[in-house]
C-alpha cells in the first residue's frame, strides 16, 4: 500500500478528486458536507490500474484548519498537490508548499482541477514556478476535473509513476504510529488512525503510549476497509487496542515499540532555512512532527541550529523531520532536522556559540551528528544510540560505543591509577573495580574489565592488577613469608600463634597480601598453613579408620585443637571430608 496525502488551497476541490478517485466521500462530517468545507482528515482509498493500492488522507485547505492539514501531511510520504485552474495559485497554496518544502516532501503530483471551466496552462506554469523552488523540485501535472471526469485517467497513471518511485520502508523498524483520529467502536472499544510509516503491526503485540507509557495490546487491526492480522509500512492503518479508554489518547499522541523510543523535551536541531529573525520570532512558535502540534521555546546556536525546549516529552530520533510556525501570522519559519535528542547543557558562557559550530558539521551527515553526539557523551551503549536513531560510531566495547580518543586516555590513566595505588597501598595488588570506575569517570563499572585489558591489566576478584601483582610482595614481608615457610616445612599442620606472626612482623594486611599471592594458605584468621597443607592433610587422615573423631585427625596431623578444628571445617566445605552429626569424619 501507499500513502498520499493531498495538499492545497481551501475549496481547489482536493476532496471532489479523492471523491473521484476512489468512489469515497472523506468529508466524514455531516457539518463538512454541508458547508462543501473539510475540516478534519477525511480518508479514501483505490486501486490504481498497475495494481497499487493508494490510500489518500485528504487535508483540509483553510487557514484556519492548518494544524489538521499538518497532522494528515506530517506523516505521509507523498503529496498530491490540488490548484484550481480558475483562481491559480493562492494564500494557502502557498503555505501547504512551505510546509511540504519544511517537511523535506520529496514525491508529489501536481494536479491542476476545474479544467472543464478555465484553462489550466497558466494554473500550471504559475504552480510550477513557485514549487519548483521547494523539495518537490517539478512534479508531474496533470490538467483534471472532477465534474466531468476529464484528465482522470492520466491522473491515476502520474500515482502509479509516483507510488513505483518511492522509497522502499522498513518492515523491520521500530513502530512509531502517531495518531490521527481515536474513537470508539461498540463491542471493540478503543480505535485510533494514523500513517504507519515504519515497521510492521501484528495482532497480540504490545504497544506503549507516548505520553503517559502506559502498555496495552493490540486487539485488531483494520486497513483500507478489511480486516488483518498483519500490516506493514507504508500504511494506514485503524488499531483496535485493547487496555486503554478512548479519553486517554488522542491526535498528536503515538503508539510505540517498547523500549525502543527515547523521549525528550529537549533536542538540537538543524534549521532550513538557516537562518530565522530571532528579533521576530514569535514567544512560542509550534512544532509540528508526525500529528503532533505542540509549543517550543527556540534558543538560536548560531545561524544554522537551535535548540528547542518542548512543551512535553516527545518520541523523536535524529534525522527526524519537522516545522516550526508562527499561528498568529500563519506563517511557516522553518524547517527543522532534529541532530540531537540528549544534547549537553549549555552552561558557561560562549557554549550557545560552540554548540552552533558542532551542529553545524554534524548538520553534513548522520555520521557526522553520531560522532558529535559520542563527543560530548564520551561512552554511549548502541542501544541507546539505536533509539536515538543514530549510527554505532567510535570504539566498540561490548555493549558500548566510546569516543576513540577518551578509550586511548582511559588505557593511560588505568595503568597510572594502578600504579599509584600499589605504591600507596603496598600490600595491596591493585585498586578496587568500583575505585578505578570512579577516579576515571566512566559511565559504567561494565567498562573497567575491557579497559583493564586493553591496558595488559587483569580484573581478578573486584580488583584491577598487574598479570604478574598476584606473585609480588614487598621485600620485607617477602623476607617474613620465606621465614615462616621454613618453620611450615619442619612442622606442616603447626601453625604460628598471634605472638609468632607479630614477631615476624606479618599483620593481617601482611598475610592478605601473602595468600593472594599463593604464598601461604588461609585456613581462618590468623590461622595460616603452606600452600597445598589441605591436599596433605586429606592424604594423612585417608589412612584413618572410618569414621575418625576430631581428636585422631589432630594426633595423626600432629598439631593443636586450634588449628585441627578450622582445618577439618576447611576441609568439609570442599568437600573433602563428610561430617556426621556425632562430630565424626570420612575422607570422601
Amino acid at each position: 500500500m501507499y500513502v498520499i496525502a493531498t495538499a492545497g488551497h481551501v475549496d481547489h476541490g482536493k476532496s471532489t478528486l479523492v471523491r473521484s478517485l476512489t468512489g469515497m466521500e472523506p468529508d466524514r462530517w455531516a457539518e463538512e458536507r454541508e458547508r462543501g468545507l473539510t475540516i478534519n482528515l477525511g480518508f479514501g482509498w483505490t486501486t490504481l490500474d498497475d495494481g497499487s493500492r493508494v490510500a489518500f488522507v485528504d487535508v483540509p485547505g483553510h487557514e484556519r484548519f492548518v494544524p489538521n492539514m499538518l497532522a494528515g501531511v506530517g506523516p505521509a510520504p507523498a503529496v498530491l498537490f490540488v490548484v484550481a485552474a480558475d483562481e491559480g495559485w493562492m494564500p494557502q497554496s502557498e503555505e501547504h508548499l512551505a510546509a511540504l518544502h519544511a517537511l523535506d516532501v520529496r514525491h508529489g503530483v501536481l494536479a491542476v482541477t476545474r479544467a472543464d471551466i478555465a484553462d489550466p496552462a497558466p494554473a500550471t506554469r504559475q504552480a510550477h514556478e513557485r514549487i519548483a523552488r521547494t523539495s518537490l523540485g517539478t512534479p508531474p501535472a496533470v490538467a483534471v476535473s472532477g465534474v466531468t471526469g476529464h484528465g482522470l485517467s492520466e491522473l491515476r497513471t502520474e500515482l502509479s509513476r509516483l507510488v513505483a518511485g518511492l522509497p522502499t520502508a522498513d518492515l523491520a523498524g521500530d513502530v512509531r504510529l502517531w495518531i490521527d483520529r481515536a474513537f470508539t467502536i461498540g463491542g471493540a472499544g478503543t480505535v485510533v488512525t494514523g500513517t504507519l510509516r515504519a515497521g510492521t503491526l501484528r495482532t497480540g503485540d504490545e504497544l506503549v503510549l507516548a505520553t503517559t507509557g502506559q502498555r496495552m495490546r493490540v486487539r485488531g487491526l483494520q486497513t483500507l476497509g478489511e480486516t488483518s492480522t498483519e500490516v506493514g509500512a507504508v500504511a494506514r492503518v485503524a488499531v483496535n487496542l485493547r487496555g486503554i479508554d478512548r479519553d486517554a489518547v488522542g491526535q498528536g499522541d503515538a503508539l510505540l515499540t517498547p523500549d525502543a523510543w527515547l523521549m525528550t523535551d529537549e533536542i538540537d536541531v538543524a534549521l532550513d532555512p538557516a537562518e530565522l529573525p530571532a528579533d521576530e520570532l514569535p514567544r512560542q512558535p509550534i512544532l509540528h512532527i508526525g500529528s503532533t502540534a505542540l509549543a517550543v521555546r527556540i534558543r538560536p546556536l548560531g545561524p544554522h541550529a537551535a535548540r528547542l525546549s518542548l512543551r512535553r516529552p516527545l518520541p523523536l530520533r535524529a534525522g527526524d523531520r519537522a516545522l516550526l510556525r508562527d499561528p498568529g501570522r500563519h506563517q511557516i519559519l522553518a524547517g527543522a532536522t532534529v541532530l540531537d535528542v540528549r544534547p549537553p547543557p549549555l552552561a558557561h558562557r560562549g557554549a550557545a556559540r560552540s554548540r552552533g559550530l558542532v551542529l553545524a558539521d554534524a548538520a553534513r551527515s548522520s555520521h557526522a551528528a553520531a560522532q558529535a553526539h559520542l563527543a560530548h557523551r564520551v561512552a554511549v551503549t548502541e542501544a541507546e544510540l539505536r533509539a536515538m536513531g543514530m549510527e554505532p560510531v567510535g570504539t566498540s566495547v561490548g555493549a558500548w560505543r566510546v569516543d576513540p580518543d577518551r578509550w586511548k586516555k582511559w588505557v593511560i590513566d588505568i595503568r597510572t591509577e594502578v600504579e599509584q595505588w600499589c605504591v600507596a597501598h603496598p600490600l595491596e595488588s591493585g585498586p578496587p573495580a568500583k575505585a578505578v570506575a570512579g577516579r576515571l569517570g566512566l559511565p559504567s563499572a561494565e567498562l573497567v574489565e575491557p579497559l583493564a585489558r586493553a591496558a595488559g591489566l587483569v580484573l581478578d576478584k573486584g580488583v584491577v592488577r598487574r598479570a604478574d601483582a598476584a606473585t609480588s610482595l614487598p621485600a620485607p614481608t617477602s623476607r617474613a613469608v620465606d621465614q615462616l615457610a621454613n618453620e611450615l616445612r619442619r612442622e606442616p599442620f603447626v601453625a604460628p600463634d598471634a605472638h609468632r606472626l607479630k614477631e615476624l612482623g606479618l599483620g593481617p594486611k601482611e598475610l592478605g597480601a601473602a595468600v593472594r599471592a599463593g604464598k601461604l594458605l588461609k585456613v581462618s584468621d590468623g590461622i595460616v598453613l603452606l600452600p597445598g597443607a589441605d591436599r596433605r592433610a586429606a592424604e594423612i587422615l585417608r589412612e584413618l579408620p572410618d569414621p575418625f573423631t576430631l581428636s585422631q585427625a589432630r594426633q595423626a596431623l600432629g598439631t593443636t585443637r586450634r588449628v585441627a578444628v578450622p582445618l577439618l571445617e576447611l576441609l568439609d566445605r570442599a568437600g573433602v571430608t563428610q561430617r556426621f552429626p556425632d562430630d565424626t569424619r570420612r575422607v570422601r
